[in-house]
């Protein structure tokens, strides 16, 4: 068996185990990966996910070209949700801002920031990110508007027309 049908055959078994897990789709910086596996070990463990990351593709190509996107686009179509782990590096880098909008365009509401910043910085130049729902922490401290307390846990919340939503993370998986 040589490596491209090795390749095709890792590629199938992850797909079949996705059935099980909803697959998500981490558009990440691959210089911040190293920092990143940690996170992704979480939400795979916590939240019945499995992770597509194209750095871990073997059928990738080496060097990066149109093929590249080609497969990038099948794989995110392919993924149920899409999480863009956004550090600095992954904002500033045009494959993260290109699967970005490949994904909001085909996804729509299934598409989520997870901020790798601290709360109330934002990403100076790539104001149009302020658009996006984004992952993050309650405390348990927090309360609705109607005066109930928020669960400490991850929430998914959603800016829209002034107003903020949530949703726990684990639901927005779900939907």
């Amino acid at each position: 068996m040589n490596n491209l049908q090795k390749s095709k055959c890792a590629i199938k078994e992850s797909f079949a185990f996705f059935e099980e897990k909803v697959p998500i789709f981490i558009s990440h910086k691959h210089e911040d990966l190293d920092d990143l596996k940690g996170i992704i070990g979480f939400l795979e463990k916590n939240f019945n996910v499995i992770a597509y990351i194209d750095s871990s593709d073997l059928s990738m190509p080496k060097i990066t070209s149109g093929e590249t996107a080609k497969k990038i686009k099948d794989r995110i179509k392919k993924c149920k949700m899409f999480i863009l782990l956004a550090t600095d590096g992954a904002v500033e880098s045009k494959w993260c801002n290109w699967e970005l909008g490949f994904a909001d365009a085909i996804k729509g509401k299934k598409v989520v920031l997870f901020p790798m910043k601290e709360k109330g910085s934002n990403y100076k130049g790539n104001e149009y990110m302020e658009i996006y729902s984004y992952i993050t922490y309650f405390y348990g401290r927090e309360k609705y508007n109607s005066g109930k307390k928020v669960n400490a846990g991850y929430y998914v919340m959603t800016k829209s027309k002034g107003k903020k939503s949530i949703i726990s993370l684990s639901s927005w998986l779900k939907e």
